[in-house]
């Protein structure tokens, strides 16, 4: 099917820095959809994943000390989009009940409902509750009055919405999660300039941290660091070197009408959708360090669980120089000449029992020039550490053996909306599970020569999403890009190794401060 683009079509394309073959590409994957991934079997313990012994934990962590002297390091965090989600449940209660005399409705009516009472009765258990306290007095209200009222509506609308706290249209990161004492209230941002302090200094005690965040929050960050970046410096003896980028309008992907012509708004013009989380591998592909941390915003840990996170990050950092010492070795033997039948085969197995490489059944065919440039090729990669949690419900992509589109095999983290749940042998590999990836990746993304990789080479553009949304009513196509830790990084060096499920604890709903995991040690003195 050709499509024809107005010249109003070629300007709005050429605003975005995207090329008509981008279009055309991505309508055919509206057509005719992505291909499934061919999982082989779940990646577990002992096959595919690393479960370390305290020792070889104890190992990793001191070559990682010794070794970030010289190491330039930095976090980077996704923190892009509002925390609308966290409130949605919040949002239908208003939704219900906005109107209703104050006190007389009744709340136990709809499953939302519950939720809601769990926040007030918990209220006071919340980071943010001295802003609400405050915020309502201003408005004339006493917030022990409200909660013996029952004025949630009020409660809500003060919380969420532009005459009051924004927590509804505020990105996540701009929140307060964390009460310690009564004196001190943390956001994420504040949080992951902690954890930057305690493992990610770099040379002339720096740390490095890089945020992705939406245009129109952009200064509310900045902001907001202007007041709390010296108070960090001050307690941690260090000094921050923050970075901001925004997802670039040419990742941004074509909305499709549900015959897969594009979607065209009221004015006329084509309606494009931001390209999911795969569009930050661009952001990625435009930093260059020796070690590169990911860590979502939302998954952050009290203090009192930060020895626990520190020690795993430098556990995962000391895997991944270790492992970059041998293939560096092996790549520079390549380039002198200096292999043999010993050596080669040495390279095959380092390839297949640590990098977990399945060869394809043409390797055998290549003679011993095309061997050598064949592990080359597959040595010469950016390298990801990945700490994998046992799975105990949480949602997030898994662990699998996958076939790569040159018939290796090889680790990937897969997404459930990549697999075909329609076949039955696939749905079987999925129930074997035992694992998912909560998003703690440490990066290798310079090679054997110092040189920075271009990230965008190591890509499966056939790993990408399409999911059904609805604009003023009516339903339109969504691609995204293959997603940051899964397609954009198929072609990476992969190890998986267990981490401890103290490291994980993200923020998807508001309630979810309430977990334990999110309690500082003052909450669990007067709790206990």
């Amino acid at each position: 099917m050709n499509i024809e683009l107005s010249i109003a079509d070629q300007e709005l394309l050429n605003d975005k820095s995207i090329s008509s073959e981008q279009i055309f590409s991505q309508l055919n994957y509206f057509r005719n959809g992505f291909p499934p991934m061919n999982i082989v079997r779940p990646a577990i313990k002992k096959d595919g994943i690393i479960k370390l012994s305290e020792s070889q934990k104890i190992s990793y962590e001191l070559q990682y000390d010794a070794a970030i002297e010289n190491k330039e390091v930095m976090k980077f965090v996704p923190a892009s989009g509002a925390a609308t989600r966290m409130f949605k449940v919040m949002y239908e209660f208003l939704r219900k009940h906005r109107g209703t005399e104050v006190g007389q409705a009744d709340f136990t009516e709809y499953p939302s409902d519950h939720d809601v009472m769990v926040l007030f009765d918990r209220i006071k258990d919340f980071a943010f509750y001295y802003d609400l306290k405050e915020m309502l007095a201003e408005k004339g209200g006493d917030i022990d009055d409200l909660l013996t009222q029952r004025a949630y509506v009020q409660m809500l609308e003060t919380l969420l919405e532009g005459d009051g706290m924004e927590y509804g249209s505020l990105p996540k990161g701009l929140l307060k999660f964390h009460k310690y004492g009564e004196s001190e209230m943390r956001t994420p941002v504040e949080e992951h300039l902690v954890e930057g302090a305690m493992y990610g200094k770099s040379t002339g005690n720096v740390v490095k941290i890089h945020f992705t965040v939406s245009p129109e929050h952009m200064e509310r960050f900045q902001k907001h660091l202007e007041v709390v970046q010296p108070i960090y410096e001050e307690r941690f003896h260090t000094s921050f070197e923050i970075t901001f980028s925004v997802q670039k309008p040419a990742t941004d992907t074509i909305a499709a009408t549900m015959d897969n012509k594009p979607f065209r708004m009221e004015n006329g013009k084509i309606l494009f959708r931001p390209g999911g989380h795969g569009a930050l591998i661009e952001n990625l592909n435009d930093l260059d360090s020796d070690i590169i941390f990911i860590k979502n915003i939302d998954n952050v840990q009290p203090d009192r669980l930060k020895p626990d996170v520190e020690f795993n990050k430098k556990v995962l950092a000391g895997v991944l120089i270790s492992y970059q010492k041998k293939v560096f070795k092996y790549l520079n033997l390549i380039d002198e000449g200096n292999v043999g039948f010993e050596l080669r085969s040495e390279m095959e197995n380092f390839l297949k029992e640590d990098l977990y490489t399945v060869f394809p059944k043409s390797y055998q065919d290549l003679s011993d020039e095309g061997k050598l440039e064949y592990l080359h090729t597959k040595l010469n990669r950016p390298i990801r550490v990945s700490g994998m949690v046992k799975n105990e419900g949480e949602p997030g992509g898994g662990p699998f053996w996958a076939v790569n589109p040159d018939g290796s095999i090889s680790l990937q983290i897969v997404e459930s909306a990549q697999i075909d749940m329609n076949d039955p042998a696939k749905v079987a590999v999925v129930e074997q599970a035992t694992h998912f990836n909560p998003v703690d990746l440490v990066c290798g993304v310079r090679n054997y020569k110092g040189e920075k990789f271009n990230l965008l080479d190591f890509r499966d553009s056939d790993t990408g999403f399409i999911a059904i949304k609805s604009r003023n009513g009516e339903e339109v196509k969504s691609q995204e890009l293959p997603g940051l830790w899964n397609g954009a990084m198929s072609d990476w060096n992969t190890i998986f190794v267990e981490a401890p499920a103290a490291t994980f604890s993200p923020v998807k709903k508001v309630n979810d401060l309430l977990r334990r995991a999110h309690w500082t040690k003052d909450q669990l003195f007067l709790l206990s």
